[in-house]
């Protein structure tokens, strides 16, 4: 059957179209980028670049420390194997250290996650403002090795270490009138330099459901493979949704305030037609530009079926009863 699945996407599909117009006409004005980059395909390139192997010289790890872990959650992770730490820490988006895939490895250094303060406010009972690593040692930490799906058709396997979002909202006590979380990002050009660009609205935000947020599979990832969090992965704080496709995983968040109201998102302000508030995983409903129907896992060379809400349909479907999920993408 393999030979009979939709071919790869190209480069230039890979990339979203408003946001590969806006970086050619970044990267152009900056004098940093001349010409068209090739159109080649595999899922895996942005502005024609491919990247599946480390940087050279590259340390990954460099200046992270080892967290405790506990035993693996059998009901939560999949026995599929895992994705390298070389791979999970330097093939990554995270546009605010840069459009390429091996930015943010290049420039993690900075950004600077101690001191990190987290507000926690908006519809509950009980705000709190606290220091990340206060946040950490509140809660007993688990791991959890979860599929990830990116929305430009690549995906990895990825042993998270972090506490379930849901605790933390029991902590502050959400209000009556609370149905969505919202996540803000830091905003600080300076340690974050690809703000300085006009590629997204900054600061980076998200948002979920209440009731999503509080499903046990959400996480609120402090750190991978049994280390403190890289800053390229989203260190100190990142949120960890499985089912939905990997832009909801926003990254080293400052703020979680609960809502009334669903809040903007970012890729949805960007581009609403490509870029829904659920994103969940579905294979049955493609990209305008691209199929969704498969993926690439990095460290693969064939393609191989999305499944339906990443694999994870028994647990979370029921999220979903009564919705379209093709008008809800």
């Amino acid at each position: 059957m393999r030979d009979k699945l939709p071919p790869e996407p190209p480069g230039s599909e890979v990339t979203p179209e408003k946001l590969y117009l806006r970086r050619r006409e970044f990267i152009k004005n900056a004098g940093l980028f001349a010409g068209t980059a090739a159109v080649v395909g595999g899922g895996l390139y942005l502005l024609g670049m491919k990247r599946t192997r480390p940087m050279d010289g590259f340390v990954p790890d460099a200046g992270v420390v080892d967290q405790p872990v506990a035993p693996a959650q059998g009901l939560f992770s999949t026995d599929e194997p895992r994705t390298p730490y070389e791979d999970i820490t330097t093939y990554n988006n995270f546009y605010e250290l840069g459009l390429d895939k091996n930015d943010p490895a290049r420039r993690a250094h900075l950004l600077k996650t101690r001191p990190w303060t987290v507000v926690i406010d908006g519809e509950v009972h009980k705000p709190w403002t606290v220091d990340v690593d206060q946040l950490i040692s509140a809660f007993p930490l688990e791991e959890r090795v979860y599929r990830m799906r990116c929305v430009e058709a690549w995906s990895m396997v990825i042993p998270w270490l972090g506490l379930p979002l849901g605790k933390l909202l029991d902590r502050v006590q959400p209000t009556s009138f609370a149905k969505y979380v919202a996540f803000t990002t830091l905003e600080d050009p300076e340690q974050l330099p690809g703000q300085k660009s006009p590629v997204l609205d900054w600061p980076y935000v998200e948002g979920l459901r209440l009731d999503e947020a509080r499903h046990p599979l959400t996480l609120l990832a402090t750190g991978l493979y049994g280390k403190q969090l890289p800053a390229q992965n989203g260190a100190p704080l990142r949120l960890v949704v499985p089912w939905k496709y990997g832009f909801k995983g926003i990254k080293s968040i400052v703020r979680i305030t609960l809502t009334r109201e669903q809040p903007p998102t970012t890729w949805n302000i960007t581009n609403k037609r490509e870029y829904g508030f659920y994103a969940n995983v579905n294979p049955a409903v493609d990209h305008p530009r691209w199929s969704q129907a498969t993926e690439r896992r990095i460290g693969e060379t064939s393609r191989r079926p999305t499944l339906p809400f990443n694999g994870y349909a028994d647990a979370v479907a029921g999220l979903y009863s009564g919705m379209d999920l093709k008008r809800d993408f």
